[in-house]
């Protein structure tokens, strides 16, 4: 009985989280724009019209991604113009063959080049290619049915767009709550992977790969929430709502960095430990209950309830400390000095933790006010990209050094090819090819071959669904129900599980046929096969048509990133010298280089989804990955102590050494951009150890002085001094590791 009543329990609690979903959200949208004009005419006798117009608002849903309201209306209205201008021009065209396949082609190119703007332009793209595929699915002759059609297209755009600012107004804050829950999951499940990490036998390789694919998953999110709070902000003003997701965000962004910039060595401090493993126990509860309270916050937004902490972390952070001054008193003041700073470390990085998640907890549950940001969202509007679409970057992209020019091509050429081969031989719906080309093309080969997989294994499911149902001979109202339940749901699991989404979709494209078309057996056969050979055909240009493998992209990610860590590293120099405010160029520079090591990493990621063949210097470009993150862990570290402790004056050693790290990375920087290994002796890592011994010869003379004058004194520049000096020869480390690396891929490619 309990047993039933925890699965219950949980099945409701997935289905309030399905429901509230974005995506679900968005199918809704959809559905209404599509079934209410069919049901509506319909009833006046007039099924086709109803349909076309079901059909405009199909088209333009892809476009309705999320943004500020002036960019939603401004987005939808020109995708609307464009799919029904697309079908106005195939319509006027297609009775001229001599016209026809030069302004077809034309047409497909251009429509595919507006990807070169961004992520709003390219679904623009993909809603201009699904209705110049669909436009042979009912060809009109005669300049009255020809407007008339593309009437009725624009017309399903525009109902679409008002259906679409309906919803904004009844719920304008629910995608960016939906997207900080989101958040607050992938960042408790980050701080839970670090607490795996003090499992002494933990792996920490798999470890690592699991933080790695995080990392990539929240820099895309941190992008998309910045985007729109940031819009919304400029554009209707500070309200405390938006004020709270503001504050909110940053709070979740600094947990995130303070995570990274924050990194142990594990090995070092299990073999100090590993006799006194009550510490280090200690600290991974701590470490496990910041994970859980973000995570209990993010139910409680989800489901709308008052938030209530589950955990005490105040007094995890106290049995901390008793922790520590119990190991202080097992070796003596002195013998225990190195543990303790290690230690001390450790506590700081946690109390820095408590207080950006007691910030996030206070933001939803008290009003904020414009002085809790501090200032702090003006840093982020300066991060925001602002979208333009000058006719020259289209103009510049006309070229084969261009992904989005390779793709535009390759698209043209792979419908143009499925267009001909549906005409010569005996297909039936010549436009199911195009469509599936348009829905599974993507410019990378692992993605299109993932989504052709997932796409035949979803319409063969479906297929064997529908006609199971159909089996029982339904009547036509329950077909139009189930039609439209499978259409939700379809357009709902679609961005998150295409496969489920077509297995949904394929069985609501059946039904809608059995209910207008008797013939409706033939006509599945052949969506079957228009289908497969549309997938073939897509899977075959990506790979032979100017295939946009991933080891020709990532050397540009890997010198962007490590550039974005130079400059990250000379900012906190220039910080750790000056002493004072954090500067805008400092905060700036550390966000490019999270942006950045978050760039390469997907990269990499795709990388690992194409062909064996294709994975050129594989080993190697994950060393320089995982090497990357790591510099810039450490550098976040250096600049998150400096902000929140008082530093002594830096030292000549310091600068020499933070000069050495410097070079070889514009060494790195060299060698990548300039492709060769000429000179190559000119940057072999040279290691200057005086720098370190006179650092560690600083802390010395220093400690012993304090330790007749002031020994708290005394401790925290141990403390600095420890910390500092072992980041600094760590990163000379990794930049030695990044060089080497580096010259081993150049010289392999040479």
């Amino acid at each position: 009985m309990l047993i039933f009543v925890v699965n219950t329990t949980i099945m409701i609690s997935h289905i309030h989280k399905f429901k509230e979903s974005t995506e679900f959200t968005n199918a809704l949208k959809v559905t209404l724009s599509a079934v209410l004009p069919v049901l509506l005419f319909s009833h006046l006798g007039q099924i086709s019209t109803g349909i076309t117009i079901a059909l405009g608002a199909f088209f333009v849903f892809p476009s309705d991604i999320p943004s500020n309201l002036k960019h939603k209306i401004n987005g939808l209205i020109v995708t609307s113009f464009i799919v029904s201008g697309a079908n106005l021009i195939i319509n006027l065209f297609h009775p001229y063959p001599i016209l026809f396949y030069p302004v077809f082609s034309a047409l497909l190119f251009l429509i595919s080049m507006l990807a070169v703007y961004d992520q709003r332009a390219t679904m623009v793209a993909f809603s201009g290619l699904l209705s110049v595929s669909l436009s042979f699915s009912h060809l009109n002759t005669g300049w009255y049915e020809i407007v008339t059609h593309a009437g009725l297209l624009l017309g399903g755009g525009l109902f679409y767009l008002c259906i679409s600012v309906l919803f904004h107004y009844i719920r304008p804050n629910r995608y960016i709550e939906i997207q900080l829950v989101e958040c607050m999951k992938l960042t408790s499940n980050y701080l839970k992977l670090r607490g795996d990490l003090w499992e002494i036998h933990s792996d920490r390789k798999e470890i690592t790969k699991k933080q790695l694919h995080l990392q990539v998953e929240l820099n895309t999110i941190h992008e998309n929430i910045r985007d729109i709070l940031i819009r919304n902000r400029t554009n209707y003003g500070s309200s405390n709502q938006n004020r709270k997701m503001l504050l909110s965000f940053i709070s979740l962004v600094e947990i995130m960095e303070l995570a990274i910039a924050t990194s142990f060595d594990h090995n070092k401090l299990h073999q100090k430990f590993d006799a006194h493993p009550f510490v280090l126990l200690t600290y991974q509860n701590l470490a496990y209950n910041l994970g859980r309270s973000l995570k209990h916050l993010s139910q409680s937004i989800l489901n709308k309830t008052a938030y209530q902490s589950k955990h005490s972390l105040m007094a995890d952070l106290n049995q901390l400390e008793e922790a520590i001054e119990e190991y202080k008193k097992d070796l003596g003041p002195i013998d225990s000095i190195e543990g303790v700073l290690m230690l001390t470390t450790m506590l700081d990085y946690a109390k820095k933790q408590v207080e950006k998640i007691k910030i996030l907890e206070r933001a939803f549950t008290k009003t904020v006010q414009l002085k809790d940001l501090n200032g702090r969202d003006k840093e982020l509007e300066k991060l925001v990209q602002h979208h333009y679409y000058p006719i020259s970057t289209f103009i510049e992209n006309l070229n084969f050094s261009s992904t989005i020019f390779r793709h535009s091509l390759r698209i043209t050429i792979t419908i143009l090819t499925g267009f001909f081969i549906g005409k010569i031989l005996p297909f039936q719906n010549v436009y199911w090819i195009l469509l599936t080309i348009v829905v599974i093309m993507r410019p990378g080969y692992g993605l299109t071959k993932e989504r052709t997989y997932h796409r035949f294994i979803g319409t063969l499911v479906g297929g064997c669904i529908a006609f199971s149902i159909l089996a029982l001979s339904p009547n036509t109202t329950t077909l139009g129900c189930i039609a439209i339940l499978c259409m939700i749901l379809g357009f709902s699991f679609n961005p998150t599980n295409y496969k489920i989404g077509t297995t949904f979709i394929t069985v609501h494209v059946i039904f809608v046929f059995a209910i207008l078309t008797p013939d409706m057996e033939n006509l599945i056969q052949y969506r079957i096969l228009d289908t497969i050979v549309g997938a073939l055909l897509a899977i075959m240009a990506n790979y032979f048509l100017w295939p946009n493998w991933e080891f020709l992209n990532i050397p540009e990610y890997l010198e962007k990133s490590i550039e974005a860590n130079r400059n990250y590293l000379k900012e906190f120099s220039t910080l750790y010298n000056k002493k004072g405010e954090v500067s805008t160029s400092y905060r700036l520079a550390r966000n490019q280089a999270f942006i950045e090591v978050g760039n390469l990493m997907a990269s990499f990621q795709r990388m690992i989804q194409e062909p064996k063949s294709k994975q050129n210097n594989l080993q190697l470009f994950y060393k320089l990955t995982v090497l990357n993150n790591a510099f810039l862990s450490s550098a976040a570290s250096l600049g998150t102590y400096t902000q929140s402790h008082k530093t002594t004056e830096a030292s000549e050693a310091f600068n020499n050494a933070i000069h050495l790290i410097i070079d070889k990375l514009d060494s790195a920087i060299y060698l990548l951009h300039k492709n060769n290994t000429e000179n190559s002796n000119t940057f072999e890592s040279t290691v200057y150890p005086q720098d370190f011994s006179e650092l560690n010869n600083i802390r010395t003379r220093e400690f012993k002085q304090g330790l007749e004058t002031d020994q708290t004194v005394a401790y925290h520049k141990m403390q600095e001094a420890q910390l500092v000096i072992e980041q600094l020869i760590w990163l000379s480390n990794l930049s030695d590791n990044i060089v080497k690396t580096t010259q081993q891929l150049v010289f392999i490619k040479k």
